[in-house]
């Protein structure tokens, strides 16, 4: 078996009704993880499921707010299987911060970086139990290593992410449980395709060293690179996929 495939692997996927979860947890699939996706929308995760499974993969699907302690509870016998973890659960508000509503920042937080240490601490419990070990992924951004205006709670839930990455990374390390984080940069999807399109968006992608916007293919190495025992040494690491964004001059 090559080091980068996932057969004999269970891999929890969350917010995987769409986006970047839907697209993780076929990459996961493809490599022949058993696949676990979790997310709040029933019917569009049942569709994601369902997509896998007719295309030779194997996945279920389960219920999973992640920022609802009780929500993950319930969750737990699929926990106690897995051995590959991509908190990819995630929201944004935007606008002003002096306009920033509490409720707004606790909905971000409580989701982004809350839901991922509850769920990183249920899968680290498992994985502990059953001694075998296992690699969690946080999927943060590159805006918790940089600042743009008006998303500052998704700015600091993204810090945080990468902070946690390396804080449970040191704790865990002894337990056999790596944690290690992918930090995307801008990616175009079919629900930011108008923002690009317009003067405002290409402005932006002119700012980025390579002067393009990322796919969602471009993330599949990194995310299976962790996934695998190709990184068997990597820990408290943040992958950046972001066009060299990070690098790029004021």
């Amino acid at each position: 078996m090559s080091r980068w495939k996932l057969e004999g692997r269970v891999a929890l996927v969350t917010g995987a009704s769409g986006g970047l979860g839907a697209h993780f947890a076929k990459v996961l699939a493809e490599a022949g993880a058993e696949v676990i996706v979790g997310a709040r929308r029933q019917e569009a995760l049942a569709d994601v499921a369902g997509s896998i499974v007719a295309a030779g993969g194997k996945c279920s699907a389960i219920a999973l707010d992640v920022s609802d302690m009780a929500s993950i509870s319930a969750a737990t016998p699929a926990l106690e299987r897995v051995d590959i973890l991509v908190n990819n659960a995630g929201i944004v508000r935007d606008g002003p911060a002096l306009s920033h509503g509490e409720a707004d920042w606790d909905a971000v937080i409580d989701t982004n970086l809350k839901g991922m240490f509850l769920m990183s601490q249920a899968a680290a419990r498992a994985m502990e139990a059953r001694q075998k070990g296992g690699s969690i992924i946080n999927i943060a951004s590159i805006l918790g290593l940089r600042q743009a205006g008006g998303v500052v709670s998704y700015a600091v839930s993204k810090s945080g992410a990468i902070q946690m990455t390396k804080t449970l990374a040191l704790e865990w390390a002894r337990l056999g449980i790596r944690v290690n984080a992918l930090a995307p940069g801008y990616l175009e999807t079919e629900l930011n395709a108008d923002f690009w399109a317009s003067e405002a968006g290409k402005a932006m992608i002119r700012r980025i060293p390579q002067r393009r916007l990322g796919n969602l293919q471009e993330l599949d190495g990194p995310l299976l690179l962790l996934a695998s025992d190709l990184s068997s040494y990597m820990t408290g690491s943040v992958i950046e996929v972001d066009g060299g964004h990070l690098v790029s001059t004021l």
